[in-house]
């Protein structure tokens, strides 16, 4: 546990590292329970361990310090249902709360949906990915780090 002022005490010193070497562009995986972070993390992005905590009460948290990038279509990216879930119309309601604390925190754009192989090899690529208790379906979520002008910084 973090205790500093104006850090929100569920980001741990590991995450708040990891969030201040990312830059420009750099991707955040925050992996659902039953992501494969180890195997994902056996290939280079760091593992970050984050166990019991929900992703949307991190992405809160993570949102109140690191901007996202403005400069793509969507700087927030989910993993997609595979077709026999699809043809099943099962609800992800997780994703309307990803995009409402998205939409709080002034990223306008929608969720895109990344097909889960794809997914996976994205997430390999990550800078770090982020082990969490969510046990929504479907709770993976990828967060692109955008810049801070030098006002920003002061």
């Amino acid at each position: 546990m973090v205790v500093l002022k104006g850090i929100p005490h569920i980001l741990s010193p590991e995450l708040l590292y990891a969030l201040a070497k990312m830059g420009h562009g750099d991707e955040l995986v925050l992996a659902d329970a039953n992501f494969p972070t180890s195997s994902i993390c056996a290939h280079g992005p760091k593992e970050i361990r984050a166990d019991g905590l929900g992703i949307p009460q991190l992405l809160e948290a993570i949102l109140k310090l690191m901007p996202l990038d403005t400069y793509v279509p969507s700087p927030a990216a989910v993993m997609d249902l595979v077709d026999s879930d699809k043809m099943k119309e099962l609800p992800v309601p997780v994703w309307g709360t990803y995009s409402h604390i998205l939409r709080l925190n002034s990223a306008e754009s929608n969720l895109e949906q990344v097909e889960r192989f794809a997914f996976y090899e994205r997430a390999k690529k990550s800078f770090a990915v982020v082990a969490t208790g969510e046990t929504a379906l479907y709770g993976n979520l990828i967060l692109k780090k955008g810049v801070l002008s030098a006002e920003q910084l002061i």
